[in-house]
C-alpha cells in the first residue's frame, strides 16, 4: 500500500516541477524578445537635433541680417527728415519699429552661440567691401556707399522715389536670405523669425509698390 500509494504523488511531483520549467523558459523567451524589441527601437529611433542646436546658415543669417537692418534703419532715419509724403514717413517708421528688437534678438543669440556680432555696418566679413564707393556689398540688397550718399544728397518727392525703389531691392534681399535660412538653418526660432521677415516684408514690398505708382 505504502509503495502504491507513493506513486501518484511522485507523479503530480514531477508534473509540478516540469510545468515550473516550462514556465520559466517561457518568461525568459518573453524577456529575451522585449530586450531584442527595446534595442531595435534604440536603433532606429530619429536623431533629431535639439531646438537649441544652431549650424553654420543660422551664424550667417544672424550676421548678415543684422548688417542689412542695420542698413534699412539708416535709410528709415534719412525718410524721416528728407521725406514728402507722409506715407512713406509711416512705412519707414514702421520698418525701424519692427527691426531694432529683431536686431537685438539676433545679437543674442550669436553672443550666447559665441560667435562675432557685427559692428555697424562694416562688419568685417569677407566680401562685404563697405567701403569702396562703387563695390557691391556680398549680402544681398545692400546698397553701396554711392548710393547712400545720394539718397542723403535727395528730398522731397525725389527722395520719395529713390527710397521706396531702394528699399524694395533691400527687402528683396533679405527675403532670399529668410528663405535660405529656413531651408538651410536647424536652430528654431532663426527659422520662425526667418519665416515672419518673408511675411512682413513681401507685404512691405507689394504696398511700396502700389507707392511707387502713386509718387510718380
Amino acid at each position: 500500500m505504502t509503495v502504491t500509494s507513493s506513486l501518484p504523488r511522485r507523479t503530480v511531483l514531477t508534473a509540478i516541477a516540469a510545468a515550473a520549467v516550462l514556465a520559466l523558459g517561457a518568461c525568459g523567451n518573453k524577456g529575451d524578445k522585449a530586450d531584442v524589441a527595446s534595442a531595435s527601437t534604440a536603433t532606429s529611433a530619429p536623431a533629431t537635433a535639439a531646438p537649441g542646436n544652431h549650424n553654420r546658415a543660422d551664424t550667417t543669417f544672424a550676421q548678415q541680417m543684422i548688417v542689412h537692418h542695420r542698413q534699412a534703419i539708416e535709410m528709415a532715419d534719412l525718410a524721416e527728415k528728407r521725406a514728402s509724403s507722409s506715407k512713406v514717413k509711416t512705412l519707414a517708421a514702421k520698418i525701424e519699429k519692427e527691426q531694432k528688437p529683431e536686431i537685438k534678438t539676433m545679437s543674442g543669440w550669436l553672443k550666447s552661440w559665441g560667435e562675432k556680432v557685427p559692428q555697424g555696418m562694416s562688419m568685417s566679413m569677407p566680401g562685404m567691401n563697405h567701403g569702396s564707393p562703387s563695390a557691391t556689398p556680398s549680402v544681398p540688397g545692400m546698397m553701396n556707399d554711392r548710393r547712400m550718399r545720394e539718397m542723403m544728397q535727395t528730398s522731397g518727392k525725389a527722395f520719395d522715389t529713390m527710397f521706396l525703389t531702394m528699399m524694395i531691392k533691400h527687402h528683396q534681399g533679405a527675403i532670399d536670405m529668410a528663405k535660405a535660412e529656413k531651408k538651410h538653418g536647424s536652430y528654431d526660432p532663426a527659422k520662425a523669425l526667418a519665416g515672419d521677415i518673408v511675411t512682413a516684408q513681401s507685404a512691405e514690398i507689394t504696398q511700396m509698390r502700389k507707392m511707387l505708382g502713386h509718387t510718380s
